[in-house]
């Protein structure tokens, strides 16, 4: 007997929805595209990675060479992505990107090996995420330049190599402590990516700023800056919020009260901590005297998941000094209770 399926139980986007859909993510994907720097020179910010990266390229390039494999670690959206096209750009190959958890099976990073041409770079993202499988077919693919593929089952089973040209893989990670020895060890390079200071993030800001023809000053370029988490993702975001705030308002140019005004609206601090951060920090406070309390407890009291908490929310925080980890548990500090005005 044939199963009459519920239409309305699981909608599915009609035409014209998944057309304005299309087409906002393209809209949005542009964006990033036209703001998204090209060379060492456009890069603002991370002096100390672009002065290694540079030397690595130049002495590639005299001998003829791809890059050595190169692993970039830090939080998200410090410009790993973009480091890797600039590297692609600078030793004249091309850059494919993926990202670890859509190489679900062997012939998915297969396929991306077997198709790179000599020199070429492949940047793997989140590569913490990699399945066993995947993360071991790269062994040989790294060290060798080799793939080896099992063909058949039992005692039928024999294994076929097959050679790849020279290429560079760029893994980025938030989480290098994930990664497992014999992945981690066959990197040639590994560098992390720090924060950027409130005076690199108002050069991006002003830099961006051009490129979207909007008129900003020095100060609410900073005053964006300051609030942008030491990110330059985030500041190119609450740029865009100041600017649409700023265009509704009938302003000409950003200024440092209209900036302010507009990140108030957006409930982003002086600090740069948003709504989900202070409720963290008024909870544990107000619910668990300050602490030490446990990840899970403060997910439970907040209504958020535990994982978001402490990959998204709590390494900013760490970072401010607003909280501590000890081995008992999370504990505010002084300068949180501070800023919430609690004391």
């Amino acid at each position: 007997m044939a199963i009459k399926r519920n239409k309305t139980s699981n909608p599915k986007p009609d035409k014209k929805e998944r057309l304005i859909n299309t087409k906002i993510n393209q809209e949005q994907d542009n964006i990033e595209e036209s703001i998204r720097p090209h060379s060492f020179d456009e890069y603002i910010g991370q002096k100390d990675l672009k002065d290694v990266l540079s030397i690595v390229i130049e002495a590639a390039k005299t001998r003829n060479e791809p890059m050595d494999h190169l692993l970039l670690y830090g939080p998200p959206g410090l410009g790993k992505t973009t480091i890797s096209l600039i590297l692609a750009s600078k030793m004249g190959v091309n850059c494919k990107i993926t990202a670890a958890p859509a190489l679900e099976r062997p012939r998915d990073i297969t396929g991306l090996l077997v198709n790179l041409k000599p020199g070429d770079i492949l940047f793997i993202d989140e590569i913490h995420r990699l399945n066993r499988l995947t993360e071991e077919l790269l062994y040989p693919a790294m060290e060798d330049f080799r793939l080896e593929i099992t063909i058949g089952k039992g005692q039928a089973t024999r294994t076929r190599s097959i050679p790849l040209p020279k290429f560079t893989l760029v893994g980025a990670t938030t989480k290098v402590g994930a990664l497992t020895s014999p992945l981690r060890d066959r990197f040639g390079l590994i560098q992390r990516l720090k924060f950027y200071e409130p005076e690199e993030l108002a050069l991006i800001i002003q830099r961006t700023a051009k490129l979207l023809n909007t008129s900003i000053t020095e100060a609410g370029s900073l005053e964006i800056g300051r609030r942008s988490r030491g990110t330059p993702r985030i500041a190119n975001r609450l740029l865009r919020r100041v600017r649409d705030y700023v265009q509704v308002k009938k302003f000409d140019t950003i200024t440092q009260e209209l900036a302010a005004d507009a990140l108030d609206i957006y409930q982003v601090d002086p600090q740069g901590l948003d709504w989900t951060d202070r409720l963290i920090l008024d909870t544990m406070i107000t619910q668990f005297n300050g602490g030490p309390v446990g990840l899970e407890a403060i997910a439970a009291a907040t209504g958020e998941d535990a994982k978001t908490i402490e990959e998204v929310y709590e390494p900013y925080l760490l970072q401010i000094g607003y909280i501590n980890r000890t081995p008992r548990g999370r504990v505010v500090t002084i300068p949180a209770y501070q800023h919430l005005g609690k004391i």
